[in-house]
């Protein structure tokens, strides 16, 4: 049907705004709709282990504010360096929706009958039970775009301070965990698609090729120095940035050509557990 949207469309639609209009609503309709598409989102054994919070009283959404602006406190005093956003913006949200992950489900997945295998099976359950629950708050996301609003992704839920204060306010139990926060709004100002890796570099055929491989020494670049801006920047392509060479120095080719790793030589895996090494945007952070 030509007059209706490609679904590829809503997708490339979808945006992490936090500037919303002040002062608008949205009635329970939608929010169903938007909620009922998460409902719908794929689940390890089909156990859906989510359930959906969806804060539209404005009493309540103060509340949940407020644990947030403690949230990002701690940010700042205990993760420096991470360029933390403020989360004063969620006053003006139509309604947040907290996708609630119960663990309980995770018995549901393959279990090991064998000593040798249980460590195995564990943590692949464990992703397991996250890849479904991030495939529930991309569809809400999704649903949000399709109804012409726009939305973000808070994980900082499913930190253990935040998410026992949003189960104190928000009443499930604190043994479950707000994985994703969703607030939802009407943009204030028109966003341009955030800084996306062209598709050249992410896509192998049949087989991974070396050549698009990132190198460890590029992954710390980034950490280090280019994250904020590719976090915050309002342009898909890097090449449209005006200080592209600046910014990039040796790395330009890495982010904007399709081969991230010319010589194509794979390194042995290194521990990045931990940021590991400081550059211009993270000199604040203690190590």
């Amino acid at each position: 049907m030509p007059d209706q949207p490609l679904f590829q469309d809503v997708i490339r639609r979808r945006r992490s705004v936090r500037k919303f209009e002040p002062g608008r609503r949205i009635g329970r309709d939608a929010l169903s709709r938007i909620v009922d598409c998460g409902r719908w989102a794929p689940s390890g054994a089909n156990v859906q282990c989510w359930d959906f919070v969806v804060v539209d009283d404005p009493a309540v959404r103060d509340k949940v504010m407020a644990v947030f602006l403690r949230q990002a406190q701690r940010l700042v005093d205990h993760a420096k360096g991470f360029p933390a956003v403020k989360k004063t913006y969620l006053a003006n949200t139509v309604a947040i929706v907290l996708v609630i992950g119960d663990p309980r489900w995770k018995a549901c997945f393959p279990q090991a009958t064998t000593p040798e295998f249980d460590a195995e099976y564990r943590t692949n359950n464990e992703a397991i039970f996250l890849c479904s629950l991030g495939a529930a708050i991309q569809n809400i996301q999704l649903g949000v775009a399709a109804e012409g609003l726009t939305s973000a992704w808070l994980s900082g839920g499913g930190e253990d301070e935040t998410n026992r204060e949003l189960a104190e306010v928000l009443n499930y139990p604190s043994w479950m965990r707000a994985y994703g926060t969703i607030p939802i709004g009407f943009p204030a100002v028109d966003q341009n698609r955030r800084y996306r890796r062209p598709l050249e570099q992410v896509l192998h055929w049949n087989s991974y090729e070396p050549r698009q491989y990132r190198q460890h020494a590029l992954v710390d670049f980034y950490e280090s120095t280019l994250r904020p801006f590719a976090m915050y920047r309002e342009e898909e392509s890097m090449d449209t940035w005006p200080d592209r060479d600046e910014m990039l120095g040796d790395w330009k080719d890495a982010f904007t050509t399709p081969v991230t790793n010319p010589a194509g030589t794979l390194e042995p895996e290194a521990d990045f557990s931990k940021p590991r090494v400081i550059g211009q945007a993270t000199k604040r952070r203690k190590t």
